[in-house]
């Protein structure tokens, strides 16, 4: 008997997976009308493209939504399984795909690190926006310190953004995934942008990394209270 474990590893059955959960992306995306904020969002990324979008893991599933059609963009994502599907997800949705995830110590190489790293610089020489979650694998919500080489290296500014809707099911799971759901309130947040010398050194990479992660928290509060009218919120 075929378990669901090795039937998750058919290749169609991941094809299918992949087209069913971006047709449902589409339908919420339809029927979400989002606030953004800042109002002039646009004009203030464009204006340092290509860039590098930090987001928090879960809390990623709408940004393909974000791109206009005239962004060229990639993202990273795991060689695992689930990484599968959601590469599957991202090309449908036009979102190119680099493959591979950070870790720490020999795990880093053997998951595809070094080269995932490589591949993102070469994007964004070739002015592909690169978008990745910040998170350390497996711990929510503390960015590591690959985002900031990676913009230490590219010369490129890091936008840490955050998306939120107002009808969502919160999963019970590390990352603390919410599941977008139609007919909702929608937001869309980013901070101003992170840039990272050069020459930066140990200390500066930690203070970079630092003010990703916070400004990750505030973006992500932010729309939160946008789509659910806490406080001054209600305003906007």
């Amino acid at each position: 008997m075929l378990s669901w474990k090795r039937l998750g590893r058919q290749r169609w059955v991941q094809v299918t997976v992949g087209m069913l959960a971006a047709e449902y992306l589409r339908l919420v995306s339809k029927t979400t009308p989002f606030a953004v904020e800042p109002a002039d969002i646009y004009d203030r990324v464009e204006a340092d493209f290509p860039i590098i979008l930090a987001m928090w893991h879960g809390q990623h599933f709408l940004l393909p939504f974000a791109k206009r059609p005239k962004h060229r963009a990639k993202v990273l994502i795991s060689r695992h399984r689930d990484g599968e599907i959601n590469a599957i997800v991202a090309e449908r949705l036009g979102v190119g795909t680099i493959r591979g995830s950070g870790d720490q110590g020999l795990e880093f190489n053997r998951k595809g690190g070094v080269a995932a790293f490589s591949a993102m610089l070469n994007a964004l020489e070739e002015g592909y926006n690169v978008a990745m979650t910040a998170d350390v694998p497996k711990v929510s919500r503390v960015a590591g310190l690959g985002i900031v080489k990676l913009a230490q290296l590219s010369g490129r500014p890091i936008y840490p953004i955050a998306t939120a809707t107002s009808r969502r099911i919160q999963l019970d799971n590390w990352d603390r995934s919410a599941v977008n759901l139609p007919f909702s309130r929608g937001a869309a947040v980013i901070a101003n942008p992170i840039r990272v010398p050069q020459n930066a050194d140990d200390a500066a990479l930690e203070t970079a990394r630092l003010s990703v992660e916070h400004a990750l928290n505030a973006v992500t509060v932010r729309a939160y209270d946008m789509v659910d009218r806490r406080g001054s919120a209600a305003r906007g």
